[in-house]
């Protein structure tokens, strides 16, 4: 497998669950620290400014703006500021509105779109690509982390045999296990995965945080927490700043009723949506913390107030827990999760889906909500010790 694709895998896999900021807030204290920019002396902003210089006098050099859009696709995943997306766009410009720009605009062209859900979309792309470059590896593979997000588990595992004949077995491996992991084949995936790791040598850093991440979620949907907690761990010394390993490890806590613990690992990235929400989350778990609390709520609230004038729907599934969790409104949170369970269908998005339907159902609504999420689970054979106890209450 060549470099930029063993590089580039944990990324463009990651890139669908990337937190969006929203508009601007203005903040209660003029003192208060709203954004920290990249310094301009940075070898890598550097390098950015002056790659922009020669895109932007030679816009048509499609090897130079793809160089800089993966650049800014790599920016915006390790400083989890999605504006480098659209800087990544910007760079594509030329090429953005073809119906069939050329496989290498097309490719990073549906990293963007999964990126901001625009599922569909990415799916053309890809399949757009994968028409002229069979054995694009790449392309294979997030097809399969598409598919996967929307429940669509045979075609995905078809992508992933793909992958198979192009790729290397620990990315191989794990293409399958993040199917597999949902479909009723958890246990046995779960230990191949974290053996083919083991035996893997010289595994590049991000795929080793990917790797662990997954294996981590697998623990923790068995109900095993010290191994859950020893892999977010040790994906977190790889990469203490990925946003998405930061908030299921978040999330990991507030199930375990450790909320100090997520208010410390959150503290300093509330400028990302979903790490707001679970410091907010945290802070409703301790005592004395109103005034905190109540802050975080009034920025919550007009962060997704502005992502629903833009008409954003990337948010719907923190605003669901928001609005159920930290506003106690049962039926807009159905409502936003309904909304969400149309577009993506991972753990995440059936286990808001349950509660919000339950909490709905016991103040008298939301009776037939539970129907398509529970047969849904049935028919998929979903293993998640949180779902089951849902599951219990629904049958109740």
């Amino acid at each position: 497998m060549n470099l930029f694709l063993r590089a580039a895998i944990p990324l463009l896999l990651a890139l669908s669950a990337l937190p969006a900021r929203a508009t601007p807030y203005i903040p209660a204290d003029g003192a208060q620290v709203v954004e920290t920019l990249p310094r301009r002396g940075d070898p890598v902003q550097r390098e950015l400014r002056q790659l922009r210089a020669r895109l932007d006098a030679t816009p048509n050099d499609m090897a130079l703006a793809t160089d800089l859009a993966k650049r800014y696709i790599d920016s915006a995943r390790a400083d989890t500021d999605p504006r480098y997306l659209g800087y990544a766009q910007a760079a594509l410009a030329p090429w953005w509105n073809q119906a069939a720009p050329p496989p290498a605009v097309r490719l990073l062209r549906a990293t963007i779109l999964q990126s901001n859900h625009h599922f569909n979309a990415a799916l053309a792309d890809l399949d757009g690509v994968l028409a002229v470059q069979p054995k694009n590896a790449q392309a294979w593979l997030t097809r399969a982390t598409v598919l996967t997000v929307q429940g669509e588990y045979a075609k995905a595992t078809a992508s992933c045999a793909q992958v198979s004949n192009l790729a290397d077995e620990l990315v191989t491996i794990t293409c399958i296990s993040n199917v597999a992991t949902v479909t009723g084949r958890s246990a046995g995936s779960e230990r191949l995965l974290d053996l083919t790791l083991r035996r893997s040598g010289g595994v590049d850093a991000g795929l080793q945080v990917w790797v662990l991440t997954l294996l981590a979620e697998m623990a923790t949907r068995r109900g095993d927490a010290p191994l859950a907690e020893q892999r977010y761990r040790r994906a977190l010394a790889i990469s203490p700043h990925d946003s998405y390993l930061q908030g299921a490890y978040a999330d990991f806590l507030l199930d375990q009723k450790r909320p100090f613990e997520v208010v410390a690992l959150t503290r300093d990235e509330r400028r990302i949506d979903a790490l707001l929400l679970r410091h907010a989350l945290a802070l409703q778990m301790l005592p004395g913390r109103q005034g905190e609390l109540a802050q975080d709520r009034r920025e919550l609230g007009a962060r997704f107030d502005a992502a629903m004038q833009r008409g954003d729907t990337v948010h719907q599934r923190e605003q669901a827990r928001y609005e159920l969790f930290l506003n106690h409104d049962a039926a807009r949170a159905l409502d936003l999760a309904q909304k969400n369970w149309g577009v993506q269908r991972e753990a995440a998005d059936v286990r808001i889906y349950l509660e919000a339907a339950l909490a709905a159902r016991a103040g008298g609504a939301g009776k037939t909500a539970l129907e398509p999420v529970v047969a849904w689970i049935r028919a998929n054979k979903v293993e998640d010790v949180a779902t089951a106890r849902l599951m219990q209450q629904a049958g109740s």
